[in-house]
């Protein structure tokens, strides 16, 4: 919804405010604007950059070129064709001005060794090899006032990262957007905050949790009092433990589309029940990872000594504006061959006072097997829409190959004994379970 426009069916005015992004971070790259170098008498924008085929920056530079700002990613390639991919060092050289006077954080983000100089002073010395980080040191700048820089840098195995980056403005702006945010959170009756992440080929995580400082947003938008409404929009799994139990509901939208808008404006609105399933399963911290419901037994405790081993959501979770209730599971047959088949039935009732739809879940377990197996496979799932008060009676049909194996020869067979039969609303949600034995 635009900011100030009304709705007139429900007689409100909604307000929106940009907020901090899903990039935000305490420092950007140093803008090429801010740099420059002098050669022969003229004025060039960025810094000098001399790059030579060893890592101690001495002899002849093999290339020297205007870099117009310290923003690197080779990962793949070298800096240039006349340089080693992977054994060579950079000396970078010019003039930065900062557009206001303060003490800013100003430093490098990337691996392997680098120096930093400003005005003949050495002010960070990372000079070794190391993992990749951000590295800075707090200096006082003056508006306008022109400044030497010196950034020398080596890497010996490839695979580089180099970005000069400073904090020169950038409270004002990121933090003066959640202010903004939370301001208006405080004159609404609800926030609604859309949050996301960045992800895709080169964008591997190493952290789950939202990107930039989305997670701090969402935190003083809460501290407001105002209900919160957090959208996600995502493609793979968020942590949420330093915020949930701020906020009043989340929404998770994944990647919807063109009509994205539309359907989730229906679904805070109440015009339409959501009934979603995770179809991956959410941790509660990166430490859990890789984490799933179909896990085999491990013969432990599944707990960590300060974190539980349970996931924040579980695979097969979702909810809905309604409840539903089950009951009365059969079995039918509940003993059959190798090559029969049975049918499993129970009653699903919708308890609330909305329409809704649920998901019910079929899952199974051999119980005792030649081999390890699963703790529990998803083997069906069915969507039942229900009026309010209404039931139905859902089944399915427990077919063969739904409880066949590969044995040690890696041959497909169906073992004689026993199978768990568990029917839930997720994969941790079991409401109704009873045992099918194959002779």
């Amino acid at each position: 919804m635009g900011q100030g426009r009304r709705d007139v069916r429900r007689g409100s005015v909604s307000q929106s405010a940009d907020g901090c992004g899903t990039e935000a971070q305490g420092y950007v790259p140093v803008p090429s604007g801010n740099l420059f170098y002098m050669e022969n008498g003229i004025k060039k924008s960025g810094l000098k950059g001399e790059y030579f085929n060893n890592i101690s920056l001495t002899g002849k530079p093999v290339l020297v070129r205007t870099d117009s700002r310290v923003n690197f990613n080779w990962t793949l390639y070298s800096p240039d064709p006349k340089i080693n991919y992977n054994w060579f060092s950079v000396r970078w050289t010019g003039s930065l001005i900062c557009p206001a006077a303060g003490d800013f954080h100003i430093g490098v983000k990337g691996d392997d060794g680098y120096r930093l100089y400003i005005n003949n002073k050495l002010i960070l010395d990372m000079w070794k090899k190391q993992t990749y980080g951000v590295n800075l040191s707090e200096y006082h700048f003056e508006k306008g006032r022109e400044y030497d820089i010196k950034l020398e840098f080596y890497e010996t195995l490839g695979n580089v990262r180099i970005f000069l980056v400073w904090d020169a403005g950038l409270k004002k702006n990121f933090y003066g957007k959640i202010a903004e945010a939370v301001r208006r959170a405080e004159k609404s009756d609800v926030a609604v905050v859309a949050a996301g992440i960045n992800e895709g080929e080169g964008h591997d995580r190493a952290f789950l949790s939202l990107p930039g400082l989305q997670e701090e947003m969402i935190r003083k938008i809460a501290e407001t009092g105002t209900p919160v409404v957090v959208i996600i929009t995502a493609g793979s799994a968020v942590t949420m433990a330093r915020w949930i139990d701020k906020v009043s509901s989340i929404l998770d939208v994944w990647y919807p589309g063109e009509q994205g808008g539309n359907a989730v404006a229906k679904v805070l609105f109440g015009d339409y029940n959501p009934g979603g399933r995770l179809p991956i399963t959410f941790p509660y911290s990166e430490g859990q990872v890789p984490l799933y419901y179909n896990h085999k037994p491990t013969g432990r405790l599944d707990d960590y000594s300060d974190l539980t081993g349970k996931p924040l959501f579980p695979f097969g979770f979702g909810l809905s504006y309604t409840d539903f209730e089950y009951s009365g599971l059969k079995i039918s047959p509940n003993e059959i061959s190798h090559s029969d088949t049975s049918e499993v039935s129970f009653f699903v009732r919708n308890t609330g006072k909305i329409p809704g739809d649920e998901v019910v879940q079929l899952y199974i377990k051999d119980i005792y097997a030649s081999l390890a197996r699963p703790v529990m496979e998803l083997k069906g799932f069915k969507r039942v829409h229900l009026e309010p008060g209404r039931r139905k009676r859902v089944s399915f049909t427990i077919f063969p190959y739904m409880l066949s194996m590969l044995n040690r020869n890696l041959k497909r067979v169906v073992e004689p004994g026993k199978f768990r039969i568990m029917i839930g609303a997720s994969s941790r949600d079991i409401r109704l379970q009873n045992v099918l034995i194959v002779k």
